[in-house]
């Protein structure tokens, strides 16, 4: 039986700026949105809210949906992964509540798209994702007679 990896993502905006995480991966830092996997108790609106907070240590929920992208990583690893949007007034400080978490910045987009330090290519996707504007309800994404409290 297939079994992907189920993986959120937030595409953090603020005054044109967009929050990146960086962790170390084998000695190098690399860049990702806040990004992690679905826990078994929660919905996937929830994963990112969660994902947001341990590492960056911003409260926020998403504000709409922008894609589900499955892919297949360089070992051979099937994910999909829901991607979602947060515009915020002004760039905040993040904090990583997570120790793999070494730093978080505010970059623009062509610094991201540039980068040779990203953790996947989905991380400049998701940017383009972004930029292309199109945006879908949170309600899209039900949680059907969901067993566990919001």
């Amino acid at each position: 039986m297939f079994k992907p990896h189920v993986t959120v993502a937030c595409v953090v905006q603020a005054e044109d700026h967009f929050l990146i995480v960086e962790e170390t991966i084998h000695g190098n830092p690399r860049w990702n949105q806040p990004a992690g996997h679905l826990e078994a108790d929660e919905t996937i609106i929830q994963a990112a809210s969660r994902e947001l907070w341990e590492e960056a240590g911003i409260k926020a929920l998403p504000q709409s949906f922008l894609a589900m992208h499955q892919w297949i990583a360089p070992d051979s690893t099937p994910f999909m992964r829901f991607l979602f949007a947060i515009d915020l007034p002004r760039r905040i400080t993040a904090i990583p509540q997570d120790d793999d978490i070494d730093q978080c910045h505010w970059l623009k987009a062509d610094e991201i798209l540039s980068s040779s330090q990203l953790r996947s290519p989905l991380v400049a996707e998701s940017i383009r994702c972004y930029q292309q504007q199109s945006r879908y309800p949170l309600d899209i994404l039900k949680a059907f007679q969901w067993p566990f409290s919001a």
